[in-house]
Order: C-alpha cells, then structure tokens, then sequence
C-alpha cells in the first residue's frame, strides 16, 4: 500500500507486509541520518510538548490518566514498589518523572536533542542520546519501558538484543506500539494515523510480535489494550481524511473500535506487550 505522510512532507511512502509473521514494513526510509527532519513539527507532541490545537490539549489532559496507569502497571507487573527503570525514548520526560516522583530510580535516552532540553527544562532530568544505549551497565535495570517506541527503530534486532542484555533477571520489558489490525485501522484503511510514515519504520500485530520476540530468547507473558489509543487516533484519522477532524464521527469510530477489542484484546489501537526473558 501507499501512505501519506500528513505531518510533516506530504511525501508518499510504500509499506509492505511479510506473508508469514504480518510484519508490515515502511520500504525505502530515510536512514537514521536523514529520518531527522521528517520530527520536525509541533504536531510531533512527545517531541515538543505542544499545548497547540485541540487534539493536543485533549492528548496532554489524557495523558495524565495514562502517566498514572502505566506507572502503576510497571509496578504491579513486576512486583517491585521501588527499582531501576530505563525508558527508551523517552521524549520529554514525563513518564521518568512519575516514575521518579513514585520512588523508581530512572534512566531515559532520547534522540531528539529538543526533547531532551524540555525533559532538564520541566523536569530537572539529564537524559542521553539514544546513542548511549550500548554503554548502559548489563543486568541493571528492573523494567525497560517503550512507548511506542520500537516502530521507530532502524536497527531493529541489535535494539533487543540490547534491551535484553539491559533487563534484569526478573525484569519485565514493556513495549506498546499500534496494532494495523484494530478497527480503526480498518475503518480509516490508508489514511489510519498510526501508520505515521516514514517514521514509523514497522507495524506490528500480536503475531509478528511474538515472532520477532522469541527469535531473541524474550516471550510475551501479557497484552494489555491502551483504550484511549483509538479514539486520539480515530480523531488524527478523521483529519488526514476529510482535512479536518469530525469529532462526533471520530469519537464512533473509536468506541466501535474498543467494542470490538472488547470482545477481542488483540484488536485494540495499541498494545501494551509484557515481555521476560525465556
């Protein structure tokens, strides 16, 4: 298929999709070092912060539901009150600082210079380029977290090979990206948001996941949907399809969506995958 990018270019890219595992890969990226420009955008919100626009409030007023779900999601999950924590691709720190303001030890790496400037600026946080990963002393931390994260990775394998060496014994990975087989996907077909090309380099379903994971010695141990993913999405959607965002629509089409995860976990907008060493 063709899609669009509607954030930054306008240039069309061609994804393409494996036949076995349902990996569906962005053909023909920018490389690491020309991918930069394409974050270029206030509409890139884990990048800036951006209070700009209503989709933007709505996602920074959410996010503080989900900040605290997650913190408390990493704790139940992996039995610890207090720990080390790295996350990957942190953005602008916000999940660091409530995991620091919970008592967890934290660590972040973060590309983007820019949001690692806003990350001291708010939160006092002195994060790494994403470079630095492979420094990181082995076996030292009790919960790795990305965002979605991992479809933006170019070298894909080497990546979890490093987050697996990172990850204590009875640590837990934590990794949510979008999920192409959702309803919403369906509804919006090409102009889905979550596809977000060129930077997100692949698109996951629990399948390749799995498969991607036990190539590397990892198992996926839970799924868990990110409920509010479908409707902040449904309403991008809405606005690369029509040029802008029908509210009342996009709202439908994210509940239809979360009906139908409800009846099936693995349809939901993105997933939260937790993962152990095998």
């Amino acid at each position: 298929m063709t899609v669009k990018d509607h954030t930054v270019s306008a240039e069309n890219f061609v994804i393409w999709q494996c036949s076995k595992c349902t990996l569906r890969f962005t053909q023909d990226a920018p490389d690491e070092n020309a991918i930069a420009k394409y974050y270029q955008s206030e509409d890139y919100i884990s990048h800036t912060n951006s209070v700009k626009g209503f989709i933007n409030k709505l996602y920074q007023s959410v996010r503080k539901i989900t900040l605290k779900k997650k913190s408390e999601l990493v704790k139940e999950t992996t039995g610890f009150k207090t720990g080390q924590l790295l996350d990957v691709g942190c953005g602008t720190g916000a999940f660091l600082h409530a995991m620091q303001q919970s008592g967890w030890g934290v660590k972040g790496v973060e590309p983007d210079k820019g949001a690692r400037v806003i990350a001291a600026k708010l939160y006092g946080l002195n994060i790494d380029p994403s470079s630095h990963l492979g420094e990181l002393p082995e076996s030292a931390f009790d919960a790795i977290t990305l965002w979605h994260v991992l479809e933006h990775v170019h070298p894909l394998h080497e990546y979890i090979n490093q987050l697996k060496a990172l990850l204590s014994k009875r640590g837990k990975l934590f990794i949510a990206v979008p999920n192409y087989i959702s309803e919403d996907a369906n509804i919006y077909g090409l102009h889905w948001a979550a596809y977000d090309v060129p930077r997100h380099l692949y698109h996951f379903t629990p399948l390749s996941m799995d498969t991607l994971l036990a190539k590397h010695g990892l198992k996926v141990i839970e799924k868990k949907g990110m409920w509010f993913d479908a409707f902040y999405v449904s309403m991008l959607s809405s606005k690369y399809q029509n040029g802008k965002t029908k509210l009342l629509p996009s709202f439908f089409n994210g509940l239809r969506s979360n009906i139908a995860a409800m009846i099936n976990t693995y349809r939901c907008s993105s997933l939260i995958y937790i993962i152990e060493k095998t």
